[in-house]
């Protein structure tokens, strides 16, 4: 992927946390990036966490000279993520210390057989540390895209469908389709100026097609991400179990966040989650990510492990014309299935009063992974406030006023497409188990786009319209 917007994007994430040391992966032709927290990795509870301590201590006061204390467990375990975070000494420092611990700890793990160790990953809304695009206003007059499927909501037989992401906006209860929708308000929208944050309404977008696709739905969104669309691997875990002790277990969870790693093992800080969810009947539906790679994306490539393939549905997104993949989307034998995530209409904000938006990126004049289609790369044309070498031209960045509806990318939003078509097939058959009806629906599906030279399993809701090819040139 191009690397401009992550870099924008980590100086954002970072100032969000100002608490946390973050440091960039490695970035490759191959590889996407990731971010993680400097000076700190993870290791399993326990004996584990012992060897994992004791050899990284041993190779640290012998080669760095660093004093024992250097090495230390932050805190007690207090969670049932089984994970424990070892401080490989101090970040302010400068060197980040993880790469060498991670080989270090390489003999130790040969001998156990088994990864012992990982970074503490950011996990992040899939529209964030990889960009598609940001939103775009769209007159409330414009019906939502999908639209509003036919169907009358009935508390007693809805599905439940259960949103990890930002949280609600306050007025999210004016959007007619979202009337019955429950959880988080976010807790700040605006900035001090009143202008609306970035990835502000991100939840309600979600929340929204969701409504529009599966009507017979009870949907709760919980504010899981509220800092920048971003949290640490080691929190994640917890905040995960937080939210279905909360709310039981639901039928579907729609996961529109995750991060690449530097191979291709899972997240040490979820496999208490997931082992969780693989004995439920629950389906965690997870967006493939942005990055326009093929490099595993957590938890959504659990879909490509044998022992949660069951469990897990990992979505692409479609491109506007939805015939091929989205320039953004990632891909590879992982990814389950795609859906439209290419301009999609939701809601962004209620109805109550206009507010406006600063835009962040600027766009490019070419897409930036190499498609020849009318991208959202190109479209529409825009300068945003973070860009590199804007101050040098005296680019002012643009400002737009969002009043409800907005169109917007990624496989953030092809994610509730799918959520949305589980639980609407659960409710019109009386399905009780939503892997069955996750099955059931991918045998019936019909349409087969071409991805990367393989042909690929396609979900369009039957009220989603191709979006009309658009001018790049113009500006919003």
């Amino acid at each position: 992927m191009a690397p401009q917007r992550f870099h924008e994007q980590f100086d954002h994430i970072q100032r969000a946390m100002p608490d946390v040391a973050l440091a960039l992966g490695p970035y490759d032709d191959d590889t996407a990036h990731f971010l993680y927290e400097k000076g700190v990795v993870l290791a399993r509870d326990g004996e584990e966490a012992r060897v994992v301590e004791d050899t990284v201590r041993a190779h640290f006061t012998a080669t760095e000279g660093l004093v024992p204390d250097h090495v230390r467990r932050d805190g007690p375990h207090t969670n049932r993520t089984g994970v424990t975070r070892i401080r490989i000494g101090d970040p302010t420092e400068g060197t980040d210390t993880v790469p060498h611990a991670l080989r270090a700890l390489r003999e130790a793990e040969d001998r156990q057989g088994r990864r012992l160790v990982g970074r503490n990953h950011v996990v992040h809304i899939a529209v964030n540390a990889c960009p598609s695009d940001e939103p775009v206003p769209v007159p409330r007059t414009q019906p939502p895209n999908p639209a509003a499927a036919e169907g009358r909501y009935d508390a007693d037989s809805a599905a439940r469908v259960l949103v990890l992401d930002t949280g609600l906006v306050h007025d999210h209860r004016d959007y007619p389709l979202l009337a019955h929708t429950t959880g988080d308000t976010q807790p700040a929208e605006t900035d001090a100026d009143g202008v609306l944050r970035q990835y502000s309404g991100h939840g309600t977008f979600i929340a929204g097609i969701l409504a529009a696709v599966a009507p017979n739905t009870n949907v709760t969104v919980r504010n899981t991400m509220n800092d920048a669309g971003a949290i640490l691997e080691s929190e994640f875990g917890a905040r995960l179990f937080e939210a279905v002790d909360e709310d039981g277990w639901p039928d579907i969870i729609s996961l529109s966040a995750g991060t690449t790693t530097e191979g291709a093992d899972g997240l040490i800080g979820l496999e208490a989650f997931m082992r969780a969810l693989r004995e439920r009947r629950t389906l965690l539906v997870a967006a493939a990510g942005n990055n326009s790679s093929n490099a595993r994306f957590w938890p959504a490539a659990y879909a490509g492990l044998p022992e949660y393939e069951d469990s897990v549905v990992s979505v692409g997104a479609l491109s506007a014309d939805g015939e091929s993949e989205a320039c953004f989307s990632n891909h590879g034998p992982w990814v389950r299935v795609f859906a439209p995530g290419e301009r999609l209409t939701s809601a962004l904000t209620g109805f109550a009063a206009p507010v406006p938006y600063v835009y962040q990126h600027s766009t490019y004049d070419a897409c930036r992974f190499g498609f020849d289609y009318s991208c959202t790369c190109q479209f529409p044309r825009h300068t945003g406030a973070l860009s590199e070498g804007r101050e040098s031209t005296g680019a002012k960045p643009h400002q737009v006023m969002f009043d409800g509806l907005a169109q917007w990318s990624g496989t953030s939003f092809a994610t509730p497409v799918v959520a949305g078509l589980v639980a609407a097939r659960m409710t019109a058959y009386q399905e009780r188990d939503p892997r069955a009806a996750r099955d059931r629906l991918l045998a019936s599906a019909t349409h087969r786009a071409e991805v990367r030279g393989a042909r690929v399993t396609v979900l369009r809701p039957p009220t989603w319209r191709p979006a009309p090819v658009v001018d790049p040139a113009v500006p919003v």
